[in-house]
């Protein structure tokens, strides 16, 4: 049956015919034949890339130059009949290849995860009823709904289009949008003239349609080419991307050094080949940062799924090290600042202001009017009120057991239980009209228009939208008595004022009653035309947690900037009651167009409200904000918002209400459309570029400290401190336990506390180069005055040794401490508890040290000998030294910057 249904030439056949050759009704299927279609059918999804399997996963991790170097290095220490050293060598490999291949499982795991969370939903027609399911549910017969701005879930055969516009740029390479239709076309018409069709994958450009499933999943056109557009993003970004090149020239430095200390040592230093080349084994393990890729890729890993437990899902994985600069986040309003929860408030009409109770979006309360119930019979402007709002409108209330949701724009949900109120008929209100046709909502007209008929022969032209933009097409007013005034143009402008000032979002409507014959709608049919019925005041109040949030966002140095598209007054009361900085200053949409770019790029930056605004002048913002040399997130949902969203440093696009075409052109979504998940994800950006910092900040230094010590003693001619194989076993223990923990350290106290960091802050600045040095010299000078102290005290080489490994790791222990709080205190209790995953790793690095220096198995493996209490305490005594000294340092350092700071925080 499915084979039948793809081979049917659908662009060839008329609407009605379409629908029987899917056996489908205008009123959709039911929930039963859906989902049987769905079990014959499959789900409606693209087959997945083919994945290497688990085997050759792993064997990828061993192609690296490194470990071409450490297996080449154990096939001649086992020519040498060094086993004990083979065996070490050859576990660095296979752990350094597991932690790459549990890595990369983390990371594949966190990229599905968000592609499983921004998997696509569309409007459907079921059991005669608009639903919102799961793209990957249609199936063959479904009635779908499409607006601007949305993908195109399927393979469409358009029953209704009105002003319908596709781009098909995915499937044809036109790059522009294609008029789209009803009219059958002929069967051998080129793919991009079969204007009846919308297809799988293009997004919808203008207009609104609605269209019948023809194809879904592989047999969807762009299921044939599918091969063509498989790939798998990687879990990577430009700054570990970076650190891999920086990794991989390290090495090749690395192995010139150590081949020229090789020869040095053999033909100047005169010393036995076989000790020479472990030596020089050691320091190539000990200075190449092996596993520093694998532990960045887990950090940004771990980064990623925190943001996603935040409501905050990454689209791009570069725009993560973006969100740690961003000093300027622009904000829409309604749904991000607001509780996007609608309720009308107050109705004015030209003689009455009417008070409306309720709550939320049931359909339920009363209308009053000084301080008593108003009943439409004896307020007939009430019942046109009721009309135009259940009319005019795109929008289902559902009634639920945890109360009433609405499927479609929130305001419009309010409006319906506005009707619902009036009428007393719940969310049925005018089930007896029938829309005929419509004209949509758009930015460019800011107004929607409907033509109904009922069965008694009325026929009537309803438009809701903005006051300024309906007022222009009204030539009366709605007397009290019933009739027709004059329209008093200056009179609703100021009620529009009045109600904006008590912080609702004001919406006109307006009527037109036109002959039964009349059924298709024009805009020429509103200009001078309409009868204004009167103002809707909704209230949106903010969220709580968004003024907690915007406070948060003002403490790190980062300005909040509210664009709107309601009025001045109502953009205004809001900001006052979030916390905005300038809140009595609004700049509105007609202001910003008169401006040239060099005052607006002056007025933008000193200006926090912006108001009657359009998508446009978004563009125009990000643009001024950016020539200040602002780092600027912007938040948008439409489809028209997508150029500013592609322009911004960090395009944030509304999960719940956002357009598909605004979601693709943004690095971030919203999952649940709130302004406290964009200050949360800017807290879980700067954690992650912290923690990638605390990474490298912690493993350079140490494997330079490391490489330093084999490399002093092969120059002195002296004997080395620290075994070859000593060192492979600290690379080993301290590679798998304390490397790795730093990814996973959670927001430092102060994280949001801080002022932005500059865009083109390089990773490798003046001040970690600094501390490398400083740590690594440390780390030299302690080793080689604990291996002295062992030897001046007459104790055999291999104690002397086994004390002088012990220290490295215990320094290693105490810089992991020091290196976890780089931007505050680390001698507090806070710090010295940690968290678990540190305390596991510091315990197991302790355990495994008392076995090698303890058990004589691991003695006789390793050389070690049991060291005495009091100089085990004398080790532990030396790090806490180095603690002091690295973190006296550090505070010297924040000393200086805090006051630096402090001065340029002042306006």
């Amino acid at each position: 049956m499915t084979q039948t249904r793809t081979d049917t030439a659908f662009h060839t056949l008329g609407p009605d015919e379409a629908l029987g050759a899917l056996a489908a009704e205008p009123g959709g299927l039911s929930g039963a034949e859906a989902a049987r279609r769905r079990a014959e059918s499959g789900p409606n999804r693209l087959p997945e890339p083919p994945r290497r399997s688990p085997f050759l996963r792993f064997l990828s991790h061993f192609h690296n130059v490194l470990i071409y170097v450490l297996i080449a290095s154990a096939a001649v220490t086992a020519a040498l009949s060094h086993w004990v050293d083979t065996g070490v060598i050859l576990a660095v490999v296979i752990v350094n290849a597991v932690i790459g291949y549990v890595q990369e499982g983390r990371a594949e795991q966190a990229m599905a995860a968000i592609r499983g969370m921004l998997a696509p939903r569309s409007a459907v027609v079921r059991d005669g009823r608009r639903q919102s399911v799961d793209a990957a549910d249609l199936v063959p017969g479904d009635i779908v709904l499409v607006e601007a701005g949305d993908r195109v879930p399927a393979d469409l055969r358009l029953i209704e289009a009105r002003g319908l516009k596709a781009e098909e740029a995915i499937l044809t390479g036109e790059s522009v949008p294609v008029d789209k239709g009803t009219a059958p076309v002929a069967a051998e018409a080129a793919l991009g003239d079969r204007t009846p069709m919308l297809f799988s994958g293009t997004l919808v450009a203008a207009g609104t349609g609605r269209g019948v499933v023809a194809a879904t999943g592989i047999h969807t056109q762009i299921g044939r080419i599918s091969g063509m557009l498989a790939g798998v993003e990687t879990l990577t970004t430009p700054l570990v991307a970076q650190m891999d090149r920086f990794a991989r020239w390290l090495t090749v430095f690395i192995l010139i050094v150590a081949v020229s200390l090789l020869a040095y040592g053999y033909f100047v230093g005169h010393l036995p080949f076989s000790d020479l080349f472990m030596a020089v084994v050691g320091l190539s393990v000990a200075a190449i940062p092996e596993g520093l890729p694998a532990v960045l890729t887990i950090t940004l890993a771990v980064g990623v799924q925190a943001m996603a437990r935040r409501n905050a899902i990454v689209r791009r994985l570069p725009a993560i090290e973006t969100l740690g600069s961003v000093s300027v986040i622009c904000s829409d309003k309604t749904g991000t600042l607001t509780r996007n929860e609608m309720m009308a408030a107050t109705l004015a009409a030209a003689e009455h202001l009417y008070s409306v109770a309720g709550n939320g979006y049931a359909p339920e309360g009363a209308v009053r009017y000084r301080e008593a119930d108003a009943h439409p019979d004896e307020h007939a402007v009430l019942m046109e009120f009721a009309r135009a709002a259940g009319l005019c409108n795109d929008a289902v209330l559902h009634g639920a057991q945890d109360g009433w949701r609405v499927e479609g724009d929130p305001m419009e949900g309010a409006l319906l239980a506005l009707a619902g109120k009036i009428t007393g008929a719940g969310a049925e209100s005018f089930c007896q009209w029938t829309r005929t046709d419509a004209i949509p909502f758009d930015a460019a007209h800011r107004y929607m228009a409907t033509l109904n008929h009922d069965h008694e022969g009325n026929a009537c032209i309803h438009v809701k939208g903005a006051p300024e933009a309906v007022l222009a097409l009204c030539s009366g007013q709605r007397a009290a008595a019933g009739g027709t005034d004059p329209l008093d143009a200056e009179r609703w402008l100021r009620s529009v004022e009045e109600l904006a000032a008590e912080g609702q979002r004001v919406l006109a409507v307006a009527v037109r009653t036109v002959p039964q014959d009349h059924t298709i709608l024009n805009t020429v049919d509103l200009e001078g035309q309409l009868t204004l019925i009167g103002l809707i005041g909704l209230i949106d109040p903010p969220r709580a947690e968004a003024i907690d949030a915007v406070a948060e966002c003002h403490g790190a140095g980062i300005r909040v900037k509210m664009i709107t598209g309601d009025h001045a007054a109502t953009a205004r009361a809001i900001a006052r009651m979030i916390g905005l900085q300038n809140h009595d200053r609004v700049l509105t949409g007609a202001e910003v167009e008169a401006m040239d770019d060099t005052a607006l790029a002056a007025a933008a930056a000193e200006t926090d409200v912006f108001a009657r605004t359009s998508p446009a002048h978004k563009l125009r913002l990000v643009n001024a904000l950016q020539s200040r040399g602002m780092t600027v997130a912007m938040t948008g949902d439409g489809v028209n918002d997508a150029p500013a969203l592609k322009r911004a440093d960090a395009g944030i696009a509304m999960g719940r209400k956002g357009s598909e075409a605004a979601k693709e052109a943004a690095e971030f979504v919203l999952a649940d459309d709130n302004f406290a998940s964009i200050a949360a994800a800017v807290r879980e950006g700067r954690t992650v570029y912290d923690n990638i910092k605390k990474v490298i900040s912690w493993t350079l230094p140490t494997n330079a400290g490391e490489a330093l010590t084999i490399v002093v003693a092969l120059f002195a001619g002296m004997a080395l401190p620290i075994t070859a194989v000593q060192i492979l076993w600290v690379n080993l223990i301290t590679a798998i336990t304390l490397g790795l923990a730093l990814a996973f350290e959670p927001s430092e106290p102060g994280t949001m506390r801080r002022p932005p960091r500059p865009r083109d802050e390089p990773l490798l600045t003046g001040e970690l180069v600094w501390h490398i040095v400083l740590v690594s010299s440390l780390f030299l000078t302690a080793v080689f005055g604990m291996f002295f102290y062992a030897t001046d005290r007459g104790y055999p080489i291999e104690l002397a040794q086994t004390m002088a490994m012990n220290q490295l790791v215990v320094l290693e222990m105490f810089h992991l401490f020091f290196i976890r709080n780089i931007h505050g205190a680390s001698l507090t209790w806070a710090a010295a508890r940690g968290t678990r995953i540190v305390w596991a790793c510091v315990l197991t690095v302790i355990a495994a040290q008392f076995a090698l220096t303890y058990l004589p198995p691991m003695q006789a493996v390793f050389g070690t000998r049991p060291v005495p209490l009091l100089d085990g305490v004398l080790i532990v005594a030396v790090g806490v030294v180095f603690f002091a000294l690295i973190e006296t340092e550090k505070q010297m350092r924040l000393a200086f910057r805090r006051p630096l700071a402090a001065r340029g925080s002042r306006p």
